[in-house]
This record gives C-alpha cells, structure tokens and sequence, in this order.
C-alpha cells in the first residue's frame, strides 16, 4: 500500500498535472503546425518545384529509381524550423518577463538597533540645543 500512495502522491504533485497538461497542448500544437506546413506553407514554396517536375502532390517528389521521399523530408524540415521558431518565440517572452520581474527593486532593508539609537541620540541633541 505504501507504493501505491507514494504514486498517488507523485502523480497529484502540481509538475505532473502541468506536464500533462503541456504534453496535451503540445500535441494539438503539432496537428496545428503539421497543417499549417503541409497544406499552406509547403505547397506555396515548393510549388514551382513541383511544377517543374510536372508533379501535384508533394508525395510524389522522389528520387527517380528508389523510394526516396524528398519531398516529405523537406515537408519535415519547414515542419520542425516552424516549431523552433515558435518555441524560441515563447521561451524568448518568457526570459522578458523574467528580467522585468528581476528589475523591481527590493524594498529598503530596516534600519538596525544601532542606526536606531543613533537616530534617537540625535533627536534628542536636535532638542536639546
């Protein structure tokens, strides 16, 4: 029983629950970014290649003789240039928020006992005269 809650514990602590949840966007994020380089992006700039080559499918761009597939694989390189473009993006906003957080100055610190007392011995003096 001690595995089990021990389990328990791990997969109710707030890492978990925000992994999973990034793991959830994370693949809706890739469905979106897949359509968006398979059915707009690639087709606008390899479409003179693929005209040249008297093809209309991506697909269809191989190395004649073999079952090489370029035209995927560059499907897959715009693909994964897109995603670290975004994530650089992301992590690029997210080092900005930081470094604004960082320049609030801290709040001055209390004086001590003896700057007190000082203070007080001069206020008295200040009287005194």
């Amino acid at each position: 029983m001690a595995i089990v809650k021990e389990f328990k514990e791990f997969a109710v602590r707030g890492n978990v629950m925000d992994l999973a949840v990034a793991v959830v966007i994370g693949a809706a994020f890739s469905k979106i970014v897949s359509s968006l380089v398979d059915d707009i992006i690639t087709p606008a700039l390899l479409t003179p290649a693929l005209k040249a080559a008297h093809l209309t499918n991506l697909a269809e761009l191989v190395i004649p003789g073999t079952a090489i597939k370029y035209g995927n694989f560059l499907s897959q390189i715009i693909s994964f240039v897109i995603v670290a473009i975004a994530l650089f993006i992301v992590v690029k906003a997210i080092n900005a928020t930081k470094k604004k957080e960082e320049v609030v100055p801290a709040a001055a610190p209390a004086p001590t006992t003896e700057e007190l007392l000082l203070t007080q011995i001069r206020d008295l003096l200040a009287k005194s005269k």
